[in-house]
This record gives C-alpha cells, sequence and structure tokens, in this order.
C-alpha cells in the first residue's frame, strides 16, 4: 500500500471508530432528550461554530498543510495567533452569552455558551499537533487520539443525560472530549516544541488566513443558518427537527467524505509536487466519488422511515420527508471535499472565498424566506441552493485546470447508471415496507443486500473504476493483515 492508501486507512479506522460512537450516543440521547432540548443544543453549537470559524483560520491546520518548507518559526507562528484569536473568541463567547440568549428569547442558551467557550481555549493546542500529524501522514495517531476522546463525548453525554442533565449534557460531553483529545495529542506527539511561541512568520500567516478564514466563516454560518434562522422565526423544536434530519443526511459524510478529508489536502498537493496533471486527478476523484455518493443518497432517501424508527425512534418519524428532500439536494455536493484542497492546490485560494461569496448570499437569502414557512420549506430550499453552489464552485476550478461541461458529463455518465440500478433494487423494498409486507428492521435489511448487489453488478456492467479502486484496497488489506496480527513468540 502506497503512503495514501495507508492514510486512508487508517483515517476510515479513526472515522469509522467515531462513526460508531456517535450512532451509539444519538440512538441514546435521541430517546433522553426531547426535539426541544435538542434544538437548544444545536443553536448552542451553531452560534460557537460560527463565531470560532470566524477567526481560527488565521493559523489553522491549512495553513501548516500546504507550506511547502515548513519552519519552526511557521509552526510558532501559527500556534501563537491561533492562540490569541482563541482566547479573544472565548472571551468575547462569555460576553455575548447574555445578549444572545435575549435575541432567541431561550435563557438556557447562556449556559450552554459558556460552557462551549471553554473548548477555544484548548483548540490552539490540538489543531496544531493535528494538523503536523495530517501532513506527516501519520493518520494511526490520529485515530487513536480521535476515537478516545469520541469515546469520552459519548460516555459522559449519555451519562449526564441519564442524570437529567437536558441540553447541557452533549455541552459538557463535547468539552470532556476536547480535554481528552488535547491530553491524547501531547502525548502522541511529544514535541513540545511546536507549541513554542514565535511572531517571526505571521506576515504570511495572516497573508493566508484572511483568504482561509473568509472561507471557514462563510461556509460555516451557510451550513448552520437554517438552525439559527428556524430558532429565531420559527421555535427550537423545528430546530430540533432539522438538525436530526441533517444528521441522518449527513451518514455518508460521515462513512465517507471525513475519511477523505483529512487525507485530502496533503494528497493532492503531494501529486501538484510530484507535477501531475491535476485536471485528470480532479475528474477522477468526482468519478469514484460520485459513484459511491449518489447511490448511498438514494438508499437513504428511500429507506428514511424505516431508518428513522430503528436509529431515532418513532418520536422523530416527522423528520423523513425533510431527511428525503435533503438527500436528493445533496447529490449536488459530490465533489465539495475537492474544492477548496483543489483552488487551494492551484495556488488560488482567493478563487475559493470568491466562489463563496457569489454562491452563499444568495442561497442564504432563500433560506431565510423559507424559514418564514415551515421547516419543510427551508429542507425544500436545498433543492435550489445546493445545485447553485456545486455549479459555482465546479465553475471556479474548471477554469483553472481547463476542463468543460463535456468532460463533467463524461465522467458522471458511468455513476449516473449505477445510482439508477442501485435505485431501481431499493426502491421494491420500500414499497414493500410502506405496505407493511415487511417490518421496519426486515425491510431495512433487505433493501441493504438488495442495494449492496444492484450497485456492485452495476459497477461491473459500466466497468465503472470504482471497482478497481475497491478490488486494489481489499488486496491492500490482505497484505497488510498479516503484519497486524501479533506474532507468536509475542503471545
Amino acid at each position: 500500500m502506497n503512503s495514501v492508501q495507508r492514510s486512508i486507512l487508517f483515517s476510515a479506522a479513526d472515522r469509522y471508530g467515531s462513526l460508531g460512537l456517535f450512532i451509539v450516543a444519538t440512538a441514546v440521547l435521541a430517546r433522553l432528550l426531547s426535539p426541544a432540548e435538542f434544538g437548544v443544543y444545536a443553536v448552542v453549537n451553531a452560534i460557537t461554530a460560527v463565531i470560532g470559524a470566524s477567526f481560527q483560520e488565521f493559523g489553522g491546520g491549512n495553513y501548516l498543510i500546504q507550506k511547502r518548507d515548513l519552519s519552526a518559526a511557521d509552526v510558532g507562528s501559527a500556534f501563537t495567533i491561533t492562540l490569541g484569536i482563541s482566547v479573544a473568541i472565548a472571551l468575547l463567547l462569555f460576553v455575548l452569552a447574555g445578549p444572545l440568549s435575549d435575541l432567541f428569547a431561550q435563557e438556557k442558551l447562556k449556559r450552554g455558551i459558556e460552557v462551549s467557550a471553554l473548548n477555544f481555549l484548548l483548540a490552539p493546542i490540538s489543531g496544531t499537533i493535528s494538523a503536523l500529524l495530517r501532513r506527516d501522514m501519520k493518520f494511526g495517531t490520529l485515530a487513536i487520539c480521535n476515537f478516545t476522546a469520541g469515546a469520552a463525548v459519548a460516555l459522559v453525554s449519555i451519562g449526564l443525560a441519564i442524570a437529567d442533565f437536558s441540553y447541557m449534557a452533549p455541552v459538557w460531553g463535547g468539552l470532556a472530549g476536547n480535554v481528552i483529545l488535547t491530553l491524547a495529542l501531547i502525548v502522541g506527539h511529544r514535541d513540545f516544541g511546536v507549541l513554542r511561541p514565535s511572531l517571526v512568520d505571521y506576515r504570511e500567516v495572516v497573508g493566508f488566513g484572511l483568504y482561509s478564514s473568509g472561507v471557514s466563516v462563510i461556509n460555516v454560518f451557510y451550513n448552520l443558518a437554517p438552525q439559527l434562522f428556524l430558532a429565531r422565526i420559527l421555535d427550537f423544536v423545528s430546530v430540533g427537527l432539522y438538525s436530526r434530519a441533517i444528521n441522518l443526511t449527513q451518514v455518508f459524510d460521515k462513512l465517507v467524505t471525513q475519511v477523505l478529508n483529512p487525507v485530502v489536502m496533503p494528497a493532492i498537493v503531494a501529486r501538484r509536487n510530484a507535477g501531475e496533471d491535476l485536471k485528470a486527478v480532479y475528474l477522477e476523484a468526482i468519478e469514484l466519488l460520485s459513484g459511491a455518493h449518489w447511490p448511498f443518497l438514494i438508499f437513504v432517501a428511500l429507506m428514511a422511515r424505516p431508518m428513522i424508527a430503528i436509529w431515532l425512534g418513532p418520536t422523530w418519524l416527522e423528520i423523513a420527508p425533510l431527511v428525503r428532500l435533503l438527500c436528493i439536494a445533496n447529490m449536488a455536493l459530490f465533489a465539495a471535499c475537492l474544492s477548496y484542497p483543489m483552488l487551494v492546490a492551484v495556488g488560488s485560494v482567493r478563487d475559493a472565498l470568491i466562489s463563496s461569496l457569489i454562491s452563499l448570499p444568495p442561497s442564504l437569502l432563500v433560506i431565510l424566506g423559507a424559514s418564514f414557512f415551515s421547516v419543510q420549506a427551508v429542507a425544500a430550499s436545498a433543492l435550489l441552493t445546493l445545485p447553485f453552489q456545486a455549479a459555482v464552485a465546479i465553475y471556479f476550478i474548471g477554469r483553472h485546470l481547463r476542463f468543460g461541461l463535456k468532460d463533467l458529463v463524461r465522467a458522471l455518465m458511468k455513476s449516473t447508471l449505477v445510482t439508477a440500478a442501485t435505485a431501481f433494487g431499493v426502491a421494491g423494498c420500500a414499497a414493500l415496507t410502506e405496505a407493511g409486507m415487511l417490518t421496519s428492521l426486515a425491510g431495512l435489511v433487505s433493501a441493504m443486500c438488495v442495494a449492496s448487489i444492484c450497485w456492485w453488478l452495476g459497477l461491473l456492467l459500466v466497468g465503472h473504476p470504482l471497482l478497481h479502486q475497491l478490488h486494489r484496497a481489499a488486496a491492500g488489506l490482505i497484505r497488510v493483515a498479516p503484519k497486524l496480527r501479533p506474532s507468536r513468540s509475542a503471545l
């Protein structure tokens, strides 16, 4: 296995371990917290994430990863700037906690925001070390640290929810997880020199950060805006319902995209440095991603009700229409995880910001208008906003890499046929489940089996390159497995 494949393997172990914890914790918390309680937590999370994204990327991980020749002064400058900004953010959140709770007419927000603000005091340490581990492709160490932190989040959140801490249970759980993550990273990296303060190269760090933080804040605000709009205009029950629908829609992101995200930036930068054709790299990548992304979203859209009934319980069944709308809309984002890394790789982080400024403000206006009607209208608005955002991002990338609509259609044709084959098989199981001929569990298991068979046959019949990559990955795992087993002498 080459370094990228090995990194993806470790990243997959990291994300799938975290996903398992997330699924269990979400299933338990969904039965312990009401939609309104979860809505309060979602708004606390949204507020802190938006304010944090406004500043943290000034010295964030992307600068450390994309830097060609990284010196101790670069690392020290990035850490120092991040530290100063993070402390300022924590203080700002403490000051704004009261006014923000008044703005949303929800007194409970104040305590949640104050506790969440403490996370920013840990972010400079964990963020700097994580970025350096990603740059060096040390995803095995990252996997252990992240899984340990995820276990802490799940255990503390569930324990406090049982103890009737209400919406504060996941807030305290998140803080406990960040403390454990920071300690684990310090132990795993063992180089305290990277945390030495310095401002030698502050100009370059801030220069990159101006564009990078701009991209970050506008994208984070856009992703969390529906929760904020719904909380301000409708109610916290709507926030809870929409947030749970988003959680289910983003299962693919947790299964695949978040596995690739830590690897994508360093891998693309490495291939750029090796002189490879980035146009071919991009078109190959979107063909592989769409071949997995589209069939998965179609599966979730068709089997939304049984998945919700089993995972979250009957209390949350009314989010099924929201999940279907969001799944169809999210099919437009098949290449989203490549957009920012690709523009950075071609030396145009500025275009990443420009494309966000073109596509996201109009999208926010559409969501704001929809929030005056209902949570269903907000979900339906994604059918307009997400394809528009994808088109703008692909246009900017295509301008740099010199590919057109024909190249894009050619790269996506096989994935379209594979998706149609998968949908055909799953639709039958969905119809039987809706008619009551299969229970939710039997229908879901049957649909998973049928979907797997139809997807595999589709890949085989059209000769999709994803099939070759899966074979290579399986062969790599077979070769690596003996090395992971303890020797007889060690037993």
